[in-house]
This record gives structure tokens, sequence and C-alpha cells, in this order.
């Protein structure tokens, strides 16, 4: 009777431990969340709950495209530079017209829809060439990504290196342009940005399309075994290629966002933001091995790595240090994602 217990405490003692180990990073990210309110609890107050969803809102948006070029097994390193190249873009044709600096003094007034459908359509043509490189040519996501990422920063930086003023920041925004991710509704007076509205609709219409449509299928299909998926008859590489492509969209209206969130942009705008995505995917459940991962658990990771981020700040820690932990939580998280997988095989 012992004998028995014993293995039975054992056994429970191996299923805690696992829990532990394959939970580490939130409970890490729980604990540092807990010495940011005791340094300082003025963090917890509806301004910055506010003010960290309105940040968290365009992550969303950036971490659901990569996210599902996760799921099909692949990466993006372009993302940052996409999306930088999408907000000089937009805010170099959305300046208000009585700006003594605007890039294009004489251009009219456009509808703010048009620039933000333009740079999508940019970054969906950068983000096809990906897939292309990927799927047709079987160059591996980071190296392809990689090179990608080079290329858009040079293209965006020759563009943002424009005269008669050169390299300096895109300010001077059109109102109805700044509007659209500064303006905010009120109920109750509780204020909603309208930024996050924006991404409230795109976790749904990316949560219908992972879990209710064919695409959804074959993205799972081609991310947990591509060969297997092939021989079911999915298309594997015109569904790559859907997936890189539909991850540049949502770089292109994220970076828009971003510019009119920011109020300006830069060439440098967006630098690093694939870190923040990757990582926040990969604490939210997906992992590398493809196949595997959910809305819910994107949405949860950008949340999570957006707290600790605008918490780090409130309480004044150093800038380079920050860099530091979320390169920590970055090893964290790929290590649990390896282990899960070996343990899986």
């Amino acid at each position: 009777m012992s004998e028995k217990t014993d293995h039975k405490s054992i056994d429970y003692l191996k299923k805690f431990l696992d829990y532990v180990m394959n939970n580490v990073i939130f409970f890490v990210l729980f604990l540092l969340m807990i010495v940011i309110v005791v340094i300082d609890p003025r963090f917890i107050s509806l301004t910055n709950i506010r003010n960290i969803f309105a940040q968290a809102s365009t992550r969303t948006i950036f971490a659901l495209g990569v996210g599902t070029i996760i799921v099909a097994k692949g990466t993006d390193l372009s993302l940052g530079r996409q999306v930088g190249l999408a907000a000089v873009i937009s805010a170099s044709l959305l300046q208000a017209p009585a700006y003594a600096y605007r890039m294009y003094p004489d251009l009219p007034a456009l509808p703010v829809i048009v620039p933000i459908l333009l740079v999508m359509l940019i970054t969906g043509l950068f983000s096809f060439i990906n897939g292309v490189v990927v799927a047709k040519f079987k160059v591996d996501p980071f190296i392809a990504t990689l090179g990608m990422m080079v290329i858009v920063y040079g293209v965006n930086s020759i563009y943002y290196d424009r005269p008669p003023y050169g390299a300096q920041p895109i300010g001077g925004l059109d109102p109805r342009f700044a509007n659209i991710a500064q303006g905010y509704f009120e109920i109750q007076g509780i204020i909603i940005p309208y930024l996050v509205i924006y991404a409230v609709v795109a976790v749904a219409l990316m949560w219908v399309l992972w879990n209710k449509t064919k695409f959804g299928k074959n993205l799972f299909a081609v991310g947990g075994n591509p060969e297997a998926a092939a021989v079911s008859g999915v298309d594997v590489a015109k569904m790559l290629i859907m997936v890189y492509t539909l991850a540049g969209l949502l770089y292109g209206l994220g970076g828009s966002l971003e510019a009119a969130r920011i109020g300006s942009a830069t060439n440098n705008t967006g630098n690093m933001y694939e870190l923040d995505a990757i990582s926040a995917c990969i604490v939210g459940g997906l992992s590398f091995s493809g196949g595997i991962g959910s809305i819910a658990g994107i949405v949860t990771g950008v949340l999570i790595f957006q707290l600790i981020a605008y918490g780090l700040n409130f309480i004044g820690v150093n800038p380079y240090l920050q860099y530091v932990i979320k390169g920590l939580i970055i090893i964290t998280a790929v290590a649990i994602d390896n282990r899960k997988y070996i343990k899986r095989k």
C-alpha cells in the first residue's frame, strides 16, 4: 500500500514540476508585475490601463500577422521594418495641408483610407515576395525574412531621406488621420480608445479565419505536418504565400495606425517590433514547431508583454536594461517551447 502511495506521490510531483516548468514564464512575469506594483502602486490606475490597451492594440495587429506565420512553421524578421515603411508612407501622404514642412507640398488632402490601403498593398507585396521565396525557392524563413528586413529598411530610408527637407521626422499629421488612432469614445465615464476597437475587430476576424474556415484548417495542417497536408490535397506553397501576404496586409494596417498614434514617423519607427510580436506569440502558447496556437494566446501574450514594457518604463528602469530583460524573456519562452516539442516527440 505504501509503495503505491509513494508511486502516486512521485507521479503527482512529476506532473507538478512539469506544470511549473511549462508555465515558468508566466510565474516570472507575474512576479515582475508584483515588483513593479510594489515599487510604485500608482501603476494600477485607469489611465495606465487605458494607455496599455491602446499601445497593445497595434501590437496585437502585428502579432496576429506574425502569429499566423508561426503557426505555419515560419517566422518573419521583416515585420518591424515593414511597419516602419507603412508608418512613413502613410504619414507622408497624410500631413496637414497647412503644415510648413510637408513632404508633398502640392498634394491635396486625401481621404484617410486611401494611403492606408496603399501601404497595406505595399507591405502585402513585400510579404508576398517573402512567401514566394520561402515556398517556391525553399529558403529558410529566418534567412528570407532577414534579407527582406534589410531591403525594406533600405527602401524606407531612401524614401524618408528625400529633398527638400531630408531625413527629419514626418510630423504635422492631418487631424483626421491622427484622430483615427488618438480618438476615443466614452461609455458611462469609461474612456475607450478607437485603437482598442480596431484591435477587437481584427482579433474577431482572425479568430473566424483560424477556426471557422478552410484557410484555418489548412493553416494548422501545413504547420503541423506539411508533407501530410500535401498528400491530403493542400497546396502547401500557395498556402504559405497566402499566409505571408495576409501578415503583410496586417503590418501595413498596424503601421499606419502606429504613425497616427505616435503623431509622427521616421525610418526607425517599428524597429525591433518583430521581437516583441514574436515573443508575445511564444509566451501566448504558439510554437516554432508549427501547428500549435490560438488567437486568445496571442492576445494574452501581447497584453502580458505590454504590461511589462509599460511597467518597466513607468518605474524608470533603464531602457538598455529593458532590452536585457526582454531578451531573457525571449530565451526563456523559446527554451520552454523547445522543451515541450522534445517531450511531444
